[in-house]
């Protein structure tokens, strides 16, 4: 692999464009507003970028609306050939959509590219799939009747992607759509409007035809998305958010029962039992910690350490995340940039203060750096009170909560004692109680002795308020497409 080169800020932003991408042209918001993408490194603003008003949500759908029937009429290896194209042409641009990311997102520039060789396998990945969609045939039991059936695009979808991986989850829901044959308005989170933006130009540069994606950047979310899932023209709703957003969705959706797949919350417990390889162990606490930053929904939340190794393993901890070096995301040799903003630092002060008043001890970080920037040190605490805040809340941050236990049933129904559902980490060398403890959690994924579960490959997706539905894996195209049954006499 080549070394990167990474162009600057002001060269990547100088090349995206900033306003709304609607029936394959760009174009302003109604009344030429405007809204500031801001730089969570430094506080100041990137640059300003189109302000969608209700009416061009409107026009992106219908755009959509009349560019579905062709679409869905597209020869399923037209659809596959460019996803290809655009994923050829994602790894192509690695370097200057990393430095993207990092300049609207704050993640360290190596981590930033390591999203974009993320993305765009969701491309790849459903580019072959795009081929694959089957159906069926075969003789009903009273012998009456043949049955036949079809798989069918759902039709005009509505996208909404959060700011923690801009880029990554615009491809994983937009692909699975372009290989099923639907078309979409993407509503990219006001943060971080210009990867979906860099996006939309790759999709359009690989020859996906106007009016199948529009891109509509917004920070009236209420105002423009309400209308489109209540008018009875979006056919699905895809979210990735929190549970609380995803919640109001959920309601605007019923009216015209539109059909919703929704990626919400976590709240991972990470497992290590008295026999787990702790080398093993922490190196997976580092992936499943401080990926992003600790702002991602498989972050590890509450760690369930055995009493025996609790203190080794915390040690140990502390001395890794202590060692990360903090600043902006684009300067070199950086492994923990800033949080998005000033209110998500907030949220993680708060909760490391309510820990610390209940009897929590700090083994590094804890102190909020003076000077710009939403920056926040590696924390880890020991002594956690299960009646901590931090216990029943996304932390989005890079603080660790370490607790302990010494029974197995007892973890688990302290594990599973949480309204979310998304991922559980277990380590352990215990192949029964692998199974076993999998088995038990009640979450949608497990990272067995490791830290990464994502993989394009791999159906992702929660129970309980963690979500509806599943992203990726062979599974994920089905969210996209409805069955037909057809009755045909013998």
């Amino acid at each position: 692999m080549s070394t990167p080169s990474y162009p600057s800020a002001a060269e990547v932003l100088a090349a995206v464009p900033k306003q709304l991408y609607i029936a394959g042209s760009w174009s302003d918001a109604a009344g030429g507003q405007t809204m500031p993408v801001d730089d969570p490194a430094t506080g100041e603003v990137l640059c300003d970028v189109a302000d969608a008003a209700p009416a061009d949500g409107q026009r992106a759908l219908a755009a959509a609306e009349e560019a579905q029937e062709k679409w869905a009429a597209t020869a399923p290896r037209a659809r596959s050939e460019i996803l290809r194209r655009a994923y050829e042409l994602i790894v192509e641009r690695a370097d200057a959509l990393a430095a993207l990311m990092t300049a609207e997102m704050g993640k360290p520039l190596a981590e930033a590219r390591g999203e974009a060789a993320y993305a765009a396998e969701f491309f790849r990945w459903f580019s072959e799939e795009a081929v694959r969609v089957e159906g069926g045939f075969s003789t009903l039991p009273d012998g009456k009747n043949r049955m036949l059936l079809m798989r069918r695009p759902v039709g005009p979808c509505l996208l909404i992607t959060p700011w923690n991986f801009p880029l990554a989850m615009g491809t994983r829901k937009i692909g699975p759509a372009i290989a099923a044959g639907c078309t979409m308005v993407l509503k990219p989170a006001p943060q971080t409007p210009l990867s979906s933006l860099a996006l939309a130009g790759i999709l359009a540069e690989a020859g996906l035809p106007a009016g199948v994606l529009n891109v509509v950047t917004t920070s009236r979310a209420g105002e423009v998305v309400e209308p489109l899932l209540t008018g009875g023209h979006i056919r699905k709703l895809s979210f990735t958010g929190s549970t609380q957003v995803g919640r109001t969705l959920l309601a605007q959706s019923a009216p015209a029962v539109v059909r919703t797949s929704m990626e919400l919350g976590g709240n991972a417990p990470f497992i290590v039992f008295e026999d787990a390889d702790l080398e093993v162990a922490v190196e997976g606490a580092m992936t499943a910690k401080m990926r992003n930053m600790g702002e991602a929904c498989t972050a590890a939340n509450r760690f369930f350490v055995h009493s025996s190794v609790a203190a080794e393993f915390a040690d140990r901890l502390a001395r890794r995340m202590g060692a990360l070096e903090v600043g902006p995301g684009s300067r070199a040799g950086v492994q923990v940039g800033p949080l998005i903003d000033r209110a998500g630092r907030t949220k993680v002060e708060e909760l490391v203060a309510d820990a610390v008043a209940r009897g929590a001890e700090i083994l590094v970080g804890g102190s909020t750096p003076e000077g710009p920037g939403c920056f926040y040190p590696p924390t880890v605490l020991t002594g956690v009170s299960p009646a901590s805040r931090l216990m029943e809340t996304e932390i989005f941050g890079p603080v660790a909560a370490v607790l302990t236990f010494d029974d197995e049933d007892e973890v688990l129904a302290t594990a599973n004692d949480t309204g979310w559902g998304l991922v559980g980490y277990v380590f352990t060398q215990d192949l029964n109680r692998s199974l076993r403890v999998s088995e038990r959690l009640e979450v949608g994924m497990v990272g067995l002795n490791t830290g990464l579960v994502s993989n394009p490959a791999a159906p992702f997706g929660g129970v309980k308020q963690s979500g509806l539905g599943r992203e990726g894996g062979r599974v994920g195209i089905d969210e996209f497409l409805e069955y037909k049954y057809v009755a045909v006499p013998v």
